[in-house]
């Protein structure tokens, strides 16, 4: 049990059975106390909610049902389980309807009631869990988090959102870039203005430049008429340039113009029209790298990198996995009229112990699947997707990652053999191996960061070490290249 022990309520016109119960209870941790009928119980419920109500179904003054109806009045969310001595269906289902949370009759298989009490308790301390986190109000700017990592991007969103400037918010895909570009669009001076969205990688390099800009009739094959552009479309507002590291090298040069002089030329047209609008990018690529690589004008990577907002990766923020995971089933509940509460402890536990590649995103998608899946109000292991959490330890690979690094540590061995790296037998046998290890080691690590994009805490994750090895081994090897988040 819990350090903070649950409070039970028995209550029940026999002593004898009011004993058993209170030994049993106790036995498991509980603090009980007793009632004698219905009307005290809901008297000593007044000035003490309790965590579970055991109660008989027949007992003077006030039986069962009239106590759970006035004590449910009290405590919307009271969890009760009923004893009878005179079993019927019709009772059964009358005791459910009116929010029972289990039925027995006498006699009954202790073992068989202490299981259910503790899976009422278990599901009362999860409920108890939910109502403090709503209470905690973890939604900022549209945005669920409240830990440090998430208190930082909230920072500079409401730091940046009243100044003119270009942002650029980069993270994986699926950590909520769009959210961050909206909530600074909704805390600007432009909020009344549009938000237009254009995502980079999904509309056709030939067709790109006309859906930014627009074109005159009889621009290109099937421009029949006149159409604005969507910079036109965002005047007033906000323009997010999602995906930008996938923009043509030669329309980057078209809006860095845009960027310069605010204004813009449509297709097939030499006039220029002032546009008036907040350009914000966003990327899940390492913009320093591809400019590195000249894949991308450095020229532009400086205008739109005025101020830089990286979201972290879900795994790096797992403190607020309850939140996103409360958020979540409240959507699911509205939207496919259920009323999950919650899940089982083994079943966030998997949760806790999943690598979230697809980040946020993901999770919804795991939990909507897991929504339809279950059986009860609790989500347990059953409705999760198969092998969801396992064979993953925290912070370490998957493992596709390690076999990967395997096979790569292999050719690269073989590599190294085929290139006389053990030929020279003046050469002490342990520095030798040392140095086809350290060549290994170094292979693996630039392997790692190019998966990551370079980012530090990611590789070293990947890696299962700390982020200061992996900085000592770094400098071991002279990657002092890499060395940028």
């Amino acid at each position: 049990m819990n350090a903070a022990p649950h409070r039970v309520l028995v209550v029940d016109d026999e002593e004898a059975l009011r004993f058993v119960l209170r030994q049993l209870l106790e036995r498991e941790g509980c603090v009980v106390d007793e009632a004698v009928d219905g009307a005290e119980a809901v008297e000593r419920a007044r000035h003490q909610p309790y965590d579970l109500y055991l109660l008989d179904m027949k007992m003077p003054r006030m039986d069962g049902m009239g106590a759970l109806a006035s004590i449910r009045q009290l405590y919307p969310e009271a969890l009760a389980v009923m004893i009878t001595a005179f079993s019927s269906q019709r009772q059964a289902i009358e005791a459910l309807k009116a929010g029972a949370y289990d039925y027995f009759s006498k006699p009954f298989n202790i073992d068989e009631l202490r299981i259910v009490v503790l899976r009422a308790l278990e599901k009362q301390q999860l409920l108890r869990r939910l109502n403090q986190l709503s209470l905690a109000a973890p939604e900022r700017h549209g945005i669920i988090g409240a830990g440090p990592a998430m208190a930082q991007v909230f920072s500079l969103v409401e730091r940046v959102a009243a100044h003119d400037v270009t942002v650029l918010v980069s993270g994986e895909s699926g950590t909520g870039k769009e959210l961050v570009a909206r909530a600074i669009h909704k805390a600007s001076p432009r909020r009344d203005g549009p938000f237009v969205t254009v995502n980079c990688a999904a509309i056709p390099e030939n067709l790109l430049e006309s859906e930014l800009f627009g074109h005159e009739r009889g621009a290109f094959t099937g421009a029949t008429c006149m159409r604005p552009g969507r910079f036109e479309a965002a005047g007033g507002g906000t323009i997010l340039l999602d995906e930008i590291g996938e923009m043509p090298l030669a329309l980057q040069a078209k809006l860095l113009r845009v960027l310069q002089e605010h204004r813009i030329e449509r297709v097939g047209s030499n006039e220029s029209r002032p546009v008036d609008l907040r350009i914000l990018a966003a990327t899940n690529r390492d913009l320093g790298e591809m400019v590195r690589e000249k894949t991308f004008r450095e020229d532009l990577y400086f205008r739109i990198n005025v101020v830089p907002i990286h979201l972290p990766p879900l795994r790096r923020r797992l403190e607020d996995l309850p939140l996103l995971v409360n958020y979540f089933i409240g959507e699911f509940n509205a939207r496919f009229g259920k009323r999950i509460e919650g899940l089982t402890p083994t079943a966030m536990a998997r949760l806790e112990a999943h690598g979230w590649p697809g980040n946020v995103r993901e999770l919804e998608n795991t939990l909507q699947r897991a929504m339809v899946m279950a059986t009860g109000q609790l989500i347990d292991e059953a409705a999760l997707p198969p092998g969801l959490g396992q064979g993953r330890q925290p912070g370490g690979a998957e493992p596709s990652e390690l076999a990967e690094a395997g096979a790569d540590l292999a050719r690269l061995l073989e590599e190294q053999l085929a290139g006389g790296a053990l030929d020279e037998f003046s050469v002490p046998l342990a520095q030798r191996l040392d140095q086809v290890a350290g060549a290994i080691e170094r292979r693996i690590i630039e392997a790692a960061l190019e998966r990551t994009a370079g980012r530090r805490q990611d590789t070293a994750d990947l890696l299962g070490i700390s982020r200061k090895s992996l900085h000592n081994k770094m400098c071991k090897y002279a990657m002092f290249g890499r060395d940028e988040e």
